[in-house]
């Protein structure tokens, strides 16, 4: 993966944001939540240390239970509707940005798959990642 920056954001460009490092961990999330989140079968992810990413823009969150009980944060754009990123800028030491929304989408390399016990049979993940049936670790 590369160390360049990392850069993207929804639709219209209205939010946006910038990483100065490769992410710490990309894969694909499969759990019921994500694809309703999504409209697809999965959200191809990257997470980085939120000391490293800059959003600009007005991003609109929306909050659901997460598996293991707590709050799970996922922002969107309110003009163009364009889901982005996850976490709370501020509070989370992580972000999740949705790969879908890269502005050069040869920077995702993923290497995991979660929540397959969510996965639709239809869809087909890469060979040669790491996969869990729930959450690793």
């Amino acid at each position: 993966m590369s160390t360049a920056k990392i850069s993207g954001g929804c639709l219209c460009g209205g939010l946006r944001y910038e990483a100065d490092q490769a992410p710490g961990l990309a894969g694909f999330c499969c759990c019921a939540d994500c694809r309703k989140a999504s409209g697809s079968g999965f959200i191809p992810f990257m997470s980085f240390p939120a000391a490293v990413i800059r959003f600009t823009g007005e991003a609109r969150p929306f909050r659901s239970t997460s598996y293991r009980g707590g709050e799970a944060v996922r922002n969107f754009c309110p003009a163009c509707g364009g889901l982005v990123f996850g976490g709370e800028i501020g509070k989370d030491d992580r972000h999740t940005v949705y790969a879908g929304s890269l502005d050069d989408a040869s920077a995702f390399e993923p290497a995991v798959a979660i929540f397959l016990r969510d996965k639709p049979d239809w869809v087909e993940l890469p060979t040669g990642i790491a996969t869990f049936e729930l959450m690793p670790g």
